[in-house]
């Protein structure tokens, strides 16, 4: 199998991203964003998808940096995805925390769509506004060129919707993303060709 991993960097006027994936990890993390909710989510996301993410960022603002990293981890999924031959590729996962409770459904179908259904109450989560997540998803799945479909099903606390939203993305990657033993060699698509 090949080696998949990537290596994304970005600098703008208004951001800096250095970013490393490594699909076939074992959940090692390093997020340095200077947003400690959002480098939680992210250190989820890795933790549960069995993915090495090395995250180094800074930016302007809150709004501008989550977007930057949504890029960069959007491009790094779909190059070292290649032209996916092997996986997988579509997968869902449910995911509760306490009283919330989160799902995910994922086709790495080369079509990038987002449907995003959060149901969050608008809070500053220790500096990170709710709305950053459906924004965080929205260009990840245009980046990445996947169809994404995630729900906050329900919960009282953002927090936790939030938290269990980024592990059923993480565990939903997992599984798309896996070799699929049976036709490991093959595109999975009728028609032998997808969207790059």
């Amino acid at each position: 199998m090949p080696n998949r991993t990537a290596s994304i960097k970005r600098e703008t006027k208004e951001t800096s991203i250095s970013l490393k994936l490594n699909v076939d990890g074992t959940g090692k993390y390093e997020t340095t964003t200077g947003i400690r909710m959002f480098d939680h989510l992210l250190s989820q996301l890795a933790r549960h998808g069995a993915f090495d993410i090395s995250v180094s960022g800074t930016g302007d603002d809150p709004h501008h940096l989550v977007e930057d990293v949504a890029i960069c981890l959007g491009r790094a999924f779909l190059e070292a995805l290649g032209d996916r031959r092997g996986i997988t590729r579509m997968a869902d996962a449910t995911v509760p925390m306490d009283e919330a409770l989160s799902m995910v459904a994922i086709d790495i179908s080369g079509r990038g769509y987002s449907v995003l259904d959060l149901s969050f109450s608008e809070n500053d989560m220790m500096g990170f506004p709710s709305d950053l997540i459906r924004h965080f998803l929205e260009t990840f799945a245009s980046e990445s060129r996947m169809n994404l479909h995630a729900w906050t099903v329900y919960g009282t606390n953002d927090h936790h919707r939030a938290e269990a939203l980024f592990k059923a993305l993480g565990k939903a990657l997992d599984r798309a993303t896996r070799i699929d033993e049976r036709n490991p060699s093959e595109l999975p698509s009728t028609k032998e060709w997808m969207e790059s």
